[in-house]
């Protein structure tokens, strides 16, 4: 049976820098204050780019990076779409001169990129596919209150793209087992109410109900789930890689909050440098977090072949995920760093 194998990895971020000072403008509260609690002091923000225009870019410096022209498929993980319909992939798909490839979407929160990966190895591992663009992409600075500072000083906006090919079991670059799961019970723990088809229909029976078009988070409660439930996901990964806690190199972490990622370490047993992090300078970017940090690392050279890496991810579902590999000799290609 055919495995999935990292074969090149791209970031694009835009090139708007949005610092803490001009965030906070005159308030009290301001740059030493989120440094402190949340670790951010600068972020990324599209200006004029949508989710589409991001995926594009991302995707085809990870084609570059792969050496190669096609796809079989392409799979666009976000949680900010230009539109409710129709799906972005078939659009990246098509700037990217891929043809009329298999495409579709793929909305699992911040852990939408892990869930791509899962998606994406199961298509090769079938035979249904022999390559696998996946893209993560959100423009989720669009979804944010303007009047809300706290929450436009956790995100900003990027994508990051893998090109994933057929390749056998053991090759280094090769992803698995993975470790997904979910908690709807928790659903209104981060959510945006506004826009979807219960709001619609809420909207007609009750005109004066009220459903806000922006992101909302309990960001306590999330916060100390969040260290928890990676560092749970990412020891069932390694159980079933047939790792432990010592054979770990790295973990590449969705960029949540600097809290959350030094709990992940602490809980994990690891030095702070083995969660890589890049949130002081691009916050968080929600789905695309994970996979801009990726390549990121990668082109820095924080990863380094022969290294034994974890990837985990937690966020909107409540959903989370976790997968392990080799780290490949992989080029990946940043733009906008």
């Amino acid at each position: 049976m055919a495995r999935a194998v990292l074969a090149g990895l791209g970031a694009y971020v835009p090139p708007r820098v949005l610092t803490n000072a001009e965030l906070c403008g005159q308030r009290p509260v301001g740059d030493e204050w989120i440094r402190d609690r949340i670790g951010v002091a600068t972020r990324r923000v599209a200006d004029g780019e949508a989710t589409v225009d991001l995926a594009v870019r991302a995707g085809r410096l990870a084609l570059t990076a792969a050496g190669a022209a096609s796809a079989d498929a392409v799979v666009l993980a976000t949680i900010s779409p230009d539109r409710l319909l129709p799906a972005g992939a078939p659009e990246v798909a098509a700037r990217l001169g891929l043809g009329q490839v298999s495409a579709f979407d793929l909305a699992s929160g911040c852990s939408g990129f892990l869930y791509g990966l899962g998606v994406a190895s199961s298509m090769i591992a079938s035979g249904m596919s022999r390559s696998v663009l996946l893209v993560a992409s959100d423009v989720f600075t669009a979804f944010l209150d303007p009047a809300d500072w706290l929450m436009s000083a956790i995100f900003g906006d990027g994508a990051g793209a893998v090109l994933l090919r057929a390749g056998t079991d053991g090759e280094p670059g090769t992803f698995g087992p993975f470790d997904l799961g979910s908690d709807g019970a928790q659903a209104d723990l981060i959510e945006i109410p506004g826009g979807g088809a219960r709001a619609r229909k809420r909207l007609l029976e009750e005109p004066d109900a009220e459903f806000s078009p922006y992101f909302r988070m309990d960001g306590p409660v999330v916060r100390k789930q969040a260290v928890v439930g990676m560092c749970e996901s990412v020891t069932r990964a390694l159980g079933r890689a047939g790792w432990s806690l010592g054979d770990l190199d790295l973990v590449v972490a969705h960029q949540a909050n600097q809290r959350i990622l030094d709990g992940l370490a602490a809980e994990l047993g690891l030095a702070p440098e083995q969660v890589v992090s890049h949130i002081e300078r691009y916050g968080n970017a929600a789905a695309a977090s994970v996979p801009v940090v990726l390549a990121q690392a990668a082109a820095a050279g924080t990863l380094v072949p022969g290294q034994r890496v974890a990837l985990t991810a937690y966020g909107a579902g409540l959903a989370w995920g976790s997968t392990t590999l080799v780290w490949p000799g992989v080029r990946a290609v940043v733009e906008g760093g």
